[in-house]
């Protein structure tokens, strides 16, 4: 499947930089790419590397992996329902609210690595099986337009940001 880029009237501007971040190329087989990447950069950390935060207030390593897994969950219900012909307004959604209920840290990192490619694996297959016109189609969430063929982009890029984000200032802190 040739999944186009979404244009500009297809997400709001807050989306704009993870469509960015995503590469050129066929989506979904940079997410099944990006799956290994994260696998490779979580799979060696120890439980006592996982809970590092690179300064105080910050979110763990282990915060962040649980982060990716919830907003891949909540991204592509987003896509389910806009993808489905369901017009129902999406609300937005608190990441910090998430991270601090999550208890992250109390979990193994390997539960949380393991998570997040069921995770990842299931969006996948949602995305493989949405017909043509599905991509299409426009809902609304938080206020603001957006495309189901936006979701696999927006994944990729979110993901992208933050895996960019452990390697400038969290794996400095774990040398």
């Amino acid at each position: 499947m040739g999944l186009s880029r979404p244009l500009p009237g297809e997400y709001s501007e807050g989306l704009a930089r993870y469509i960015a971040e995503a590469p050129e190329g066929d989506a979904l087989a940079h997410l099944k790419t990006q799956l290994d990447e994260v696998r490779a950069l979580f799979g060696g950390l120890s439980e006592a590397q996982a809970i590092h935060r690179y300064a105080p207030g910050k979110w763990s390593l282990k915060d962040l992996l649980q982060h990716l897994s919830d907003a891949e969950r909540i991204f592509a219900y987003r896509c389910l329902r806009t993808g489905r012909g369901d017009t129902t307004p999406l609300p937005g959604w608190e990441e910090d609210d998430y991270a601090r209920t999550a208890q992250a840290d109390g979990r193994p990192i390997a539960d949380l690595l393991a998570d997040f490619e069921t995770t990842r694996r299931a969006s996948l297959e949602l995305f493989r099986s949405l017909p043509e016109d599905a991509w299409v189609r426009l809902g609304t969430s938080n206020g603001r337009p957006l495309s189901a063929r936006t979701i696999p982009f927006v994944c990729l890029g979110h993901a992208a940001h933050h895996l960019a984000v452990i390697r400038e200032r969290y794996l400095p802190g774990l040398r």
